[in-house]
């Protein structure tokens, strides 16, 4: 039982400091932390209502991917990424994200066709909830949203059977967070049902097993 309870107690740390280093990044995409800022462990652990201990793990996850240099006795000083760093990304995401629609329009059997169904759905149903607020940032009406956009890119990930791919793609997805791309597609709603088109290209060219449309409609979309 001891073993257990360590074991739950590392997870839900890992899972803390894991999401922190999301937030703090997310925010540093959206300007919200400017580049050239200096982090200083007691004012974030302030900030997001935790204690020093994940702020600082989560401080070097986002070391180890460039967003912050630590400097002894100053800080963590705010270095990227830059609008290069980000069209570099996205490029590559696309590509790859391109080759999982590719191999979920060969691979899909009935099972995931249906997986892949009811995950835009959720989405279609997350966007309708969304635009039915008020467009300013709400993390209580922004995050069902984003989760069902990730679950229908994570479907489509099922379909496609490659593990490596996978965890490639989900990386990627970690360096540049969904939460980053809120601004712009806040400021201009049309964008937000315009996903949702997109998403139905994407879903209608696996279900007929159309790989080369698949991926085409992927790269675009993404």
């Amino acid at each position: 039982l001891e073993v257990e309870r360590e074991e739950a107690r590392s997870s839900m740390s890992t899972t803390l400091v894991d999401d922190l280093a999301v937030r703090i990044h997310a925010a540093v995409l959206a300007g919200e932390i400017p580049l050239g800022s200096w982090l200083r462990q007691e004012q974030l652990a302030e900030q997001f209502g935790v204690s020093r201990t994940p702020v600082r793990e989560a401080l070097r996850i986002l070391q180890a991917s460039g967003v912050v240099r630590q400097v002894p006795n100053r800080g963590a000083l705010v270095e990227g990424p830059t609008p290069t760093d980000i069209r570099e990304a996205y490029v590559v995401r696309a590509e790859l994200e391109g080759l999982a629609a590719y191999l979920a329009a060969e691979r899909a059997d009935a099972r995931d066709r249906e997986l892949l169904a009811a995950a835009h759905t959720r989405f279609v149903n997350a966007i309708e909830v969304r635009l039915s607020r008020p467009l300013a940032r709400d993390p209580a009406l922004d995050d069902p949203w984003i989760r069902a956009n990730d679950g229908f890119h994570d479907a489509v990930m099922g379909c496609a059977r490659n593990r490596r791919l996978t965890r490639t793609i989900l990386d990627l997805r970690g360096s540049f967070p969904t939460q980053s791309d809120l601004g712009a597609l806040l400021d201009e709603p049309s964008l937000i049902a315009d996903n949702a088109g997109q998403h139905v290209r994407v879903l209608q060219a696996i279900q007929r097993g159309d790989p080369a449309a698949a991926r085409t409609w992927m790269i675009d979309h993404v």
